[in-house]
């Protein structure tokens, strides 16, 4: 079968993200089917029909990475916009439509009732490859563990254990785009999150326990995407250092492959061993984004995190202490948050050096998570609400606009304290520092 895959995805804020996830779609059917992948970041509404009319798909799977941008002062939501290209699709093919993706997963029945298409997958996008295979040979999908039509809903499936694999659009107009635009392309090496933090559905897209890639399969695809002219590589797991053991054999295989690019991820601030953080440097770790989300014992315990204020620290002073570039990721406005636990986040990260911190204020409210509960028996959520629009916890003790203002007013003229992800601003600087031929996120010109 033919088959077209879209990513709609058009946010450039802070910079372009490669849509990963179907790349690993992609690699679920192209052994059997003619792939094609139309990314629109990369071309426009009349370049798509172009594409449609030459290849004439019979089905089209569209990847819903994210509702929204889930920032309470400048929010953006994007249901709408998915929306609006279904119905065009519509008018331009008779193509069976499928929707998924890491934002259809959180609210499903919710999404494809919105966006009227034929089939939506939860969870993870090889479901993909049994849709097709149900659709080839007249059976119906909706019998597939975590495929639903309009009409039908399901529970969510387990985590997929079949095969995992990536393909590559080596050589494409899409991978010039993203090389071109600071060189960033990403990498995956698990799937799951064993954390319990309570606002977050991750667990409830990719499940509760890791499911390993092997160390050198990573390696292998970093040093094609290297070959392939990408200057810097992102780790999107959801923390890569939540199996110690297993991140420390892939950086090594990457030292061991000839991986030459730099790197970073997302880390969690937990207990590491001491030579942690050095030796990753030595295997081409530049950069380390912490999901710190507070300086106050008190709220990451109300957090559900897996560490404390001086785990933090110490995470921090031993990445410094290898040159590797450190960014704190703060959210603050959860539940307990007051006027006393924000400024004793905001005393202790004055013990930080060499930091770029980002301030998100406010927590997006998803429904399966320990938040939503808490939310629902506090009277600020209805049982019935829509959450496909934004709707994020408010504190009793404190509003928004005074949190924002404590910020504000404790970083002064210090550019490196950034509310949000900076917007439109620090993009067009970031696409500037680009177009000169600087790699990677860039976020450490503004460290003090």
């Amino acid at each position: 079968m033919k088959i077209l895959l879209i990513s709609p995805n058009t946010l450039t804020v802070p910079y372009p993200v490669y849509p990963l996830g179907l790349d690993y779609v992609a690699g679920a059917v192209i052994h059997r089917h003619k792939v094609k992948i139309a990314d629109m970041n990369c071309m426009d509404r009349q370049q798509l029909a172009r594409l449609m009319k030459e290849f004439s798909p019979e089905i089209i799977g569209i990847s819903c990475r994210n509702i929204d941008n889930t920032e309470s002062g400048d929010s953006s939501y994007f249901i709408g916009e998915y929306a609006d290209l279904i119905s065009w699709l519509r008018e331009e093919s008779d193509a069976v439509i499928v929707c998924g993706g890491a934002g259809f997963t959180i609210m499903p029945n919710r999404i494809s009732t919105r966006l009227g298409a034929d089939y939506g997958i939860i969870g993870e996008g090889e479901r993909f490859s049994l849709l097709v295979d149900a659709l080839e040979s007249g059976q119906d999908p909706c019998s597939i563990p975590g495929v639903i039509s309009r009409a039908a809903a399901t529970a969510p499936p387990p985590p997929w254990t079949g095969e995992r694999r990536r393909a590559l659009p080596a050589g494409t107009d899409q991978l010039r785009f993203y090389t071109r635009q600071g060189g960033m392309l990403n990498l995956q090496s698990k799937r799951g999150c064993a954390f319990s933090c309570i606002y977050c559905p991750y667990p409830r897209i990719e499940g509760h326990r890791h499911r390993l890639e092997d160390p050198d399969q990573v390696a292998a695809a970093a040093r094609q995407l290297q070959e392939e002219g990408a200057g810097y590589l992102f780790l999107t797991d959801s923390a890569f250092n939540s199996d110690i053991d297993h991140s420390l054999r892939v950086a090594l295989a990457f030292r061991r492959t000839g991986l030459t690019i730099p790197w970073g991820g997302f880390f969690a601030p937990i207990r590491m061993p001491d030579d942690y953080f050095a030796t990753l440097a030595t295997c081409g770790l530049a950069h380390v984004e912490f999901g710190t989300e507070a300086m106050c014992d008190a709220m990451l315990t109300h957090y559900r995190k897996p560490f404390r204020v001086d785990d933090v620290l110490r995470a921090h002073r031993m990445a410094r202490e290898a040159e590797i570039h450190t960014a704190h990721y703060l959210l603050l406005g959860g539940p307990g948050e007051t006027e006393a636990t924000v400024n004793e986040t905001l005393d202790n990260l004055e013990h930080l050096d060499r930091v770029v911190l980002f301030f998100f204020i406010g927590i997006r409210i998803y429904p399966g998570t320990a938040l939503y509960d808490l939310a629902l028996a506090e009277g600020k959520v209805d049982p019935d609400a829509d959450l496909l629009k934004p709707v994020f916890y408010r504190p009793d003790a404190i509003d928004f606009s005074a949190i924002k203002q404590m910020v504000i007013a404790r970083a002064a003229s210090r550019t490196n304290w950034i509310v949000g992800s900076g917007g439109r601003k620090v993009a067009e600087t970031v696409q500037r520092l680009h177009e000169r031929g600087l790699v990677g996120p860039l976020w450490e010109f503004l460290a003090r």
